[in-house]
């Protein structure tokens, strides 16, 4: 028997049949070195795989195909999804690499969702060089930028520098070199995505979350970066808490994925989807 046959797949996120962002599932690896963890992550090739490693107090950890990640928010949806299925929906507390984090899953008419609610956000001024330096990898500058939105560092479970372009064909047709991307990434020790975002009307964004890790460059959903750009709105005073927010993702990585963001006036931000198993 293979460890690959303790991984199930689930989709979370998909805005459609065939959308959302695919992790792996190990409700139970107790005992499982990380060295363990990590070969089964690369094998089975997803942005995260998530490992159960003790089923009795829900502890939780995160694999990218190359290293350890500090918290995944498309996983956790696919992990508190797993675990409904298996023991009906309800009320969850994960333990997590970055603190516990309150789940609660839903029953729809079949179609379970989770919602997550992350730690405690912290917003950060983005260094000017290093904000050029980025803009210039994606072939980008200031003129680009929405003036109304700066850019930022936010951190919702993971450190995401949030930039927001205010032209659609910009945000649409920008490309860049993975390799050069995650340089900057490790140097900066962001390690989430880097958040590319674009209003397309009132309580609406578009985003795209680059993660050049293994045949990755672009994220299709990721929920600790949507509870990112929720703390990011509120710290800058874009929005009215308490709020909600839609962010489409995936479109161009062909995985549409919508991600239901709500902002409190104060604590962690809730993060909401659906999980299907692949």
């Amino acid at each position: 028997m293979s460890d690959l046959d303790d991984v199930q797949r689930w989709a979370a996120f998909a805005a459609e049949p065939g959308g959302g962002n695919p992790a792996g599932v190990v409700l139970d690896a107790r005992g499982w070195s990380d060295e363990r963890m990590r070969a089964v992550a690369a094998e089975v090739g997803y942005a995260e795989t998530a490992f159960v490693t003790d089923p009795g107090t829900l502890t939780l950890r995160y694999f990218s195909p190359v290293a350890e990640v500090p918290f995944c928010g498309h996983a956790t949806v696919a992990t508190a999804v797993a675990l409904a299925a298996a023991r009906g929906p309800g009320d969850l507390l994960l333990r997590t690499p970055v603190g516990p984090v309150a789940v609660t899953t839903r029953d729809a008419g079949g179609v379970l969702s989770a919602s997550f609610t992350s730690v405690e956000p912290r917003v950060a001024d983005l260094d000017p060089a290093v904000l050029d330096e980025l803009l210039g990898l994606l072939g980008l500058t200031r003129d680009d930028l929405d003036p109304t939105h700066p850019p930022r560092t936010a951190d919702a479970g993971n450190v995401h520098p949030v930039v927001v372009l205010r032209d659609a064909a910009a945000f649409d047709a920008f490309g860049f070199d993975p390799a050069a991307v995650r340089a900057l990434m490790d140097r900066e020790g962001w390690a989430g995505t880097v958040t590319v975002l674009h209003r397309r009307g009132d309580d609406e964004y578009e985003a795209r979350n680059l993660f050049p890790v293994g045949t990755l460059t672009e994220d299709p959903a990721t929920g600790s970066a949507a509870a990112a750009t929720g703390a990011y709105l509120r710290a800058l005073g874009l929005l009215a808490p308490p709020a909600r927010v839609r962010v489409h993702q995936g479109r161009h990585v062909g995985r549409p994925s919508v991600l239901v963001v709500d902002v409190p006036e104060a604590g962690g931000v809730t993060v909401t989807g659906t999980a299907a198993r692949i």
